[in-house]
């Protein structure tokens, strides 16, 4: 488990890079709220962490190495910039977090959507 919210944003990153044959869902669940309140351009505004980790596979599945851009933690958010090496090429994303009772209780998650199904994100 994190001790704090470095260690949570760390940890989730963690398990999005490991690739589909070491995703964890389970490990994924136990750094977010249950509640998770989830936003993003394709799957849109979602709640709860069990469809969210089932619905975060594809992203797993697909991408092939992140670098991080730029990354600002607080006690009880975060902003993380990143390029994402896709099939088909390289995407940037930007994820805003919230933090609740050691947890993950929100993700704002912008990118392009129309640029990630064209470079093979699913």
């Amino acid at each position: 488990m994190a001790d704090g919210p470095a260690d949570l944003v760390s940890a989730y990153y963690e398990i999005l890079q490991a690739g589909a044959g070491s995703y964890d869902p389970e490990r994924l669940r136990s750094i977010l709220t249950a509640d998770l309140d989830f936003d993003g351009p394709i799957a849109g505004h979602a709640q709860g962490a069990d469809r969210f980790t089932h619905g975060v596979a594809g992203f797993i599945e697909t991408q092939h190495g992140i670098r991080f851009l730029q990354q600002v933690v607080t006690h009880d958010a975060a902003a993380v910039l990143y390029d994402a090496d896709l099939p088909g090429g390289t995407l940037r994303f930007a994820e805003f977090f919230r933090f609740d009772g050691g947890q993950i209780a929100s993700i704002k998650l912008l990118y392009d959507p129309a640029r990630y199904t064209a470079l093979g994100g699913r």
